[in-house]
């Protein structure tokens, strides 16, 4: 940015202007808006004005009134603009409107004419900036999940051999297939009595045959003897009777049936379940406690898998406190506390939380880290605009990296990136403001990791909306939402900066542009903590814990 071209100058508004004027939008348009509030960081970019992760903004909008009719939810810079050389960091064109008072969409009066911020936004829709400018078309939404799903799945996996205790979450390199049969021998599957040939039986003098005792001696025809769960029958038995099913006469010393017996009940016949060789599990599958209770069974001591993603986190940022209340314009950083145990929750092996200042040698080490980092991806939070502070995009540069996705047509996380650091690492930036760091953790990382892993891509969930929920007009938008039955409830508190909505949701909603109605039916990306999130952790019905109204959902 050069300070010809910052926000509100001569210089901007010619240019705004002249854009307007390319693509046929170059109508008279209402000033009111032009030096309205739309500060340069609303979409969580991470570097406006010191929120609550505490990413300063370069250059922004002077405040103004904004008219309530002209707000558009969760406005922020438009899907393709990008970092630009002559338009200063502001990535963010739009009024502050991830509020409660905006209506839906069809609940909108007649049209107003735009405001210029408007008609700006809608010009840069249609008009990407060239590559020589240093400018991109930011991805959309559903391609930018599937960028870096691919990009995770297209590495080269990294295998090794595990004891079972340490490959819970990961997923088998080689098929499981069983060292012996399932049973290993003739089994009783229940406490009682095994007996030959038909009944009455003589109770054979001795003790119980008991599991993990040796092999009891044969039965002769007419004989019973007491038996436990697991324990080998003994060879010619005809059945085995539950004691409920059988009384004794201990003066004749004799068993009477209950009922009628029928040969072979209640016996684990040999190689039942499987046999030696059997394939009991094809690669890919993912190590659950059930598979280390199978493998276990089949003879298994170390499973070959495929090594859980390493991820380091780093976050940026000079005015972040760890302790205490906010005071003086430092924040607490309510990032790190998030990030590990999300990635933990994920599947991922986390090496480690490292806080970076924004200066000169806070950028060295970033590139340091960067370079040097053991993980097979590292989360940056902060940085990924075209701030003065923004560093991220000129270390990766420096480093000769690989940008796969530079920008994401999504609110609140617009500016996410994800960049190949080397062959088989890579690196996600996350916008500062926490809730646009969410809609990156689910846009971006979570299917790389799932790739790394060597996992399928997540099931897709869908719900219907029980009220109404206002859209971003050109991109998709994430809200947080509540599941309670069949309807996803949306939750109030759902602005870039915002941690009280996710706090409180199930999941996130998938809002197309321009909104969506109550009763129709949405993507809804389930939290890595809630019941149905996919392969990560146990399926089942998704619900809320709290109270619907403590929790923030939105009125009716």
């Amino acid at each position: 940015m050069t300070p010809a071209h910052a926000p509100g100058s001569p210089a901007e508004r010619d240019l705004d202007e002249a854009l307007l004027l390319a693509v046929g939008l170059s109508t008279p348009l209402r000033p009111a808006a032009r030096a309205g509030s739309g500060g340069g960081d609303e979409d969580g970019d991470g570097k406006g004005e010191r929120d609550s992760q505490g990413k300063r903004a370069g250059a922004h909008r002077a405040p103004g009134p904004v008219p309530e009719h002209d707000a558009a939810p969760d406005r922020g810079p438009a899907p393709d603009r990008g970092p630009a050389t002559d338009r200063g960091p502001a990535t963010d064109r739009g009024p502050a409107t991830d509020r409660d008072a905006a209506p839906a969409p069809a609940d909108r009066g007649p049209r107003r004419p735009p405001t210029h911020e408007q008609a700006l936004d809608q010009a840069l829709a249609l008009v990407a900036r060239t590559p020589d400018a240093g400018g991109h078309r930011a991805a959309p939404w559903a391609r930018a999940r599937d960028l870096a799903a691919r990009a995770g799945a297209g590495r080269r996996e990294r295998t090794h051999r595990v004891p079972l205790a340490d490959a819970l979450g990961e997923v088998l390199a080689e098929p499981l297939n069983a060292l012996t049969d399932l049973p290993s021998f003739d089994t009783s599957a229940m406490d009682g009595w095994a007996v030959s040939g038909p009944g009455p039986w003589a109770v054979r003098p001795g003790g119980t045959a008991l599991a993990g005792a040796e092999e009891p001696a044969p039965l002769a025809d007419g004989e019973a003897v007491p038996i436990a769960t697991g324990a080998r029958v003994p060879a010619d038995t005809t059945a085995v009777i539950r004691s409920e099913h059988a009384r004794t006469d201990e003066l004749k010393g004799r068993l009477y049936p209950r009922r009628e017996v029928i040969a072979g009940q209640d016996i684990r016949p040999r190689a039942q379940e499987c046999r030696t060789g059997d394939r009991l599990l094809p690669p890919g599958a993912r190590v659950t406690p059930a598979v280390l209770g199978l493998a276990a069974a089949a003879g298994y001591d170390e499973l070959t898998t495929r090594a859980r993603p390493r991820v380091e986190v780093l976050v940026l940022g000079d005015e972040l406190l760890t302790s205490g209340r906010p005071y003086d314009g430092l924040i607490r950083d309510a990032l790190s506390p998030m990030l590990g145990p999300w990635f933990a929750g994920l599947g991922a092996q986390v090496l480690g939380t490292r806080r970076l200042g924004d200066d000169p040698a806070g950028v060295e080490e970033l590139h340091r880290a960067l370079t040097d980092s053991p993980a097979d991806l590292v989360v940056t939070t902060g940085g990924t605009a075209s701030g003065p502070v923004d560093h991220l995009h000129p270390v990766l540069r420096r480093l000769g990296a690989e940008l796969l996705v530079d920008g994401v047509a999504v609110r609140p996380g617009h500016p996410m990136l994800l960049a190949r650091l080397t062959a088989g690492r890579f690196l996600v930036g996350l916008p500062g403001n926490p809730l646009a760091a969410v809609s990156g953790l689910l846009t971006l990382a979570e299917p790389l990791l799932r790739g790394l892993a060597g996992l399928a891509p997540r099931q897709h969930w869908t719900a219907a909306l029980r009220d109404d929920v206002p859209g971003h007009p050109h991109d998709t938008r994430l809200v947080p939402v509540v599941l309670s039955g069949d309807l996803a409830v949306p939750l109030r508190y759902h602005g870039p900066a915002m941690l009280r909505g996710v706090a409180a949701a199930d999941a996130l909603a998938v809002v197309p542009r321009g909104g969506a109605r109550a009763g129709q039916e949405l993507e809804v990306l389930e939290l890595p903590w809630t019941a149905t999130a996919g392969e990560w952790s146990s399926p089942g019905p998704g619900g809320s814990s709290g109270s619907p109204d403590s929790a923030g959902r939105c009125e009716a």
